[in-house]
Formats: C-alpha cells, sequence, structure tokens
C-alpha cells in the first residue's frame, strides 16, 4: 500500500453479509502493511467453519486474521470484551508500524470499539429460562410488543422474531430498570491514536445481494454445515440456547436436525435468515456517519477501495 501514515488509520471494511467484504479485505492486506482484525461474533468460535464463511486454514497462514477462532462454542464473547481485544491488537499493529485492518458485519462490535458500551448486567440463567418459557406460549412477536412498551427505541430496530436480542433487551429491563437504548447512551471511550476511516462494503442492488445469499447458503449446504452442525451437537455441553449457536444458518440447521423443519424447508428458512439479517446490517450502516460506499462486487472493486482510502493511506 505505500507508506504508513504517521497517525495511521483505523479501516474499517463493513458491511452485510455476503457482500465481498473478506475478498476485499484479503486483496488489501496483500500489499502489504496492513494487520486483518476480524469483526464477526460467530468467527470467535472454533469449529464453526462452513456456516461463518470462515477464511480457510491456508488463507489464515497467508492473511492471518486476528479475533479467529478464540472461544469454544460453549462460552459467551462479549461485545465489550472485542471492544478490549481489538484495541490490544490495534496498539500492537501500529507500535509495528503497520496499519490496522478491520473486516467484519457484526456492528454492534464496530459501535463498542468506536462508542464504547455502558456496564450492562451479566446474563441471569433463570430470567432467560422464564423469558423462553414466556416465548414457546405466546410467541417472541409477543414479547417484542411487550418491549416496545418498555424500550421502543431497541424494538424499533429489533425484528419481531430476533428472539436473541429481544430477549436480552427485556432481561436487562427486569434487571436493571432502564431500558437497553438508555444504557448506550454513555461517554465516548477514550481515542485510538488515529482516525476510524468505515468503508461500507455493499452491491449497487438489493436484488443482487439477495441473489448471492441464496448462492452461498447452498454452497454451505453443500459443503457440509448439516454435518458441521451435528458434530456441534454431539459435543456435551453444546445446546441450542447458546450464543454460538444463535447465528444465522445454525439456528435453522439446529431445528432441521430437531425434526422442527424437513430438508426442504431448512434451505427457505436459511436464506430467509440470512436476508433479514442483512437488512438488519444495511439498516446500521445507514446510519454510520461519514462512512464510504463501495461496491465490492465484480471487476474494478480494489480499484474503487483504493480511491476511497486514497486521502488517509498512501
Amino acid at each position: 500500500m505505500g507508506s504508513v501514515p504517521a497517525n495511521p488509520p483505523v479501516v474499517c471494511i463493513m458491511g452485510p453479509t455476503a457482500a465481498g467484504k473478506t475478498d476485499l479485505a484479503l486483496e488489501l492486506h496483500a500489499r502489504g502493511g496492513m494487520d486483518l482484525i476480524s469483526v464477526d461474533s460467530a468467527m470467535v468460535y472454533r469449529g464453526m467453519d462452513i456456516g461463518t464463511a470462515k477464511p480457510s486454514p491456508a488463507v489464515q497462514r497467508q492473511a492471518p486474521h486476528g479475533l479467529v477462532d478464540i472461544r469454544d462454542p460453549q462460552e459467551s464473547y462479549s461485545a465489550a470484551e472485542f471492544a478490549a481485544d481489538a484495541r490490544g491488537l490495534i496498539q500492537r499493529s501500529r507500535q509495528a508500524g503497520r496499519i490496522p485492518l478491520l473486516v467484519g458485519g457484526t456492528m454492534l462490535y464496530f459501535r463498542a470499539l468506536a462508542q464504547g458500551l455502558s456496564p450492562l448486567p451479566s446474563a441471569d440463567a433463570a430470567l432467560r429460562r422464564s423469558l423462553e418459557a414466556e416465548a414457546a406460549d405466546r410467541g417472541w412477536p409477543a414479547l417484542h410488543q411487550r418491549l416496545k412498551q418498555v424500550d421502543p427505541a431497541t424494538a424499533r430496530r429489533l425484528h419481531p422474531n430476533d428472539s436473541q436480542r429481544i430477549q436480552r433487551a427485556l432481561e436487562v429491563f427486569t434487571l436493571t430498570g432502564q431500558p437497553l437504548s438508555d444504557l448506550h447512551n454513555h461517554p465516548a471511550p477514550e481515542p485510538l491514536g488515529g482516525p476510524l476511516v468505515y468503508i461500507g462494503v455493499a452491491p449497487a442492488s438489493r436484488e443482487f445481494l439477495y441473489q448471492r445469499i441464496e448462492q452461498r447458503f447452498a454452497g454451505m449446504l453443500e459443503k457440509g454445515l448439516v454435518e458441521e452442525v451435528t458434530a456441534l451437537r454431539r459435543r456435551p455441553g453444546i445446546h441450542e440456547h447458546l450464543p454460538s449457536m444463535r447465528a444465522v444458518g445454525y439456528r435453522q440447521v439446529w431445528d432441521f436436525l430437531e425434526g422442527r423443519v424437513d430438508r426442504s424447508d431448512l434451505r427457505f428458512r436459511g436464506v430467509v435468515a440470512t436476508r433479514q439479517f442483512a437488512r438488519r446490517q444495511m439498516t446500521w450502516l445507514r446510519r454510520t456517519e461519514s462512512i464510504r460506499w463501495v461496491d465490492g462486487t465484480g471487476p474494478g472493486a480494489l480499484k474503487r477501495l483504493r480511491e476511497q482510502l486514497a486521502d488517509v493511506v498512501d
């Protein structure tokens, strides 16, 4: 990429799933002077490779990714932990005279790094069981309606079937008496020492993105996603309520293995869930100030990306 600036930026390549982020980041990294840091809440888990589109071991040997394969699927990994870990890697990269290159689609992680997070209560197992039992009886949309009454700001950005986030928002409100949205309004953390440059990677056409999502999920099934989840499901301590097993794709395959859906419905549900996830990611991205948009597909994508970075990276 050329010389590293005296006050190097943190380059953040962010976008919806299947938009071409990883390929662009790898091409950028190959030009030298950058360290890759993953911003993906599912890639942190070992053994979750196919459903996360994790770079292969061969690719990672050529282009090491920080914060990949750092947790067992039985464990949790919070946005606050990510922010602390990422800050450490950013500092190390800069000390080596390189540019940190963050790439991924977990928007809450980007937010935690840039804006920080208020201290939130730990998970309460008994309360979660109670909420899950209520959802089993009434459905998650009913709990979403309840969330609207106590935390309308959070409810507005959540899909009525986003069980994991609805549950967490209700849990936080029950334990603290404060809406999650209020707790997220907090002073910014210490500056990172250089500018944050946001690159939003997304195809120009939403229909084209949806085609890529469908092709990608079909490819995951062909590569053995069902077998991957089957192996995880057999492990002691792995159950469907873990954050790892709630990841898009894994949740739908788990339902298939439990006999809740048949094979033909699995692909449909996986594609629909991934599209919904992509829409939520795009909503976050559109709210990001000073974002520079790049179409990461087709010829010329790297050139377009380098043009967007020309003023911050020589």
